[in-house]
């Protein structure tokens, strides 16, 4: 998948993706929501129900 980074996003909306953050932590869950500013919203992770990520802390999203 290639493209510019909201339309890789907009096409990942309701599928599962890895994130990386800059400290090291990994989050897989269900894509549900984005913004402009790549703020995420995640569904159904480990850690939580519903887990949000800012988008100054992103290294990468793997769909």
């Amino acid at each position: 998948m290639s493209g510019r980074p909201l339309d890789v996003l907009e096409a990942s909306l309701d599928e599962e993706v890895t994130v990386r953050l800059k400290g090291g932590e990994e989050f897989v869950g269900t894509l549900t929501g984005y913004d402009q500013h790549m703020n995420l919203v995640l569904e159904d992770t480990e850690e939580e129900d519903t887990t949000i990520i800012r988008g100054d802390n992103l290294v990468s999203i793997n769909p």
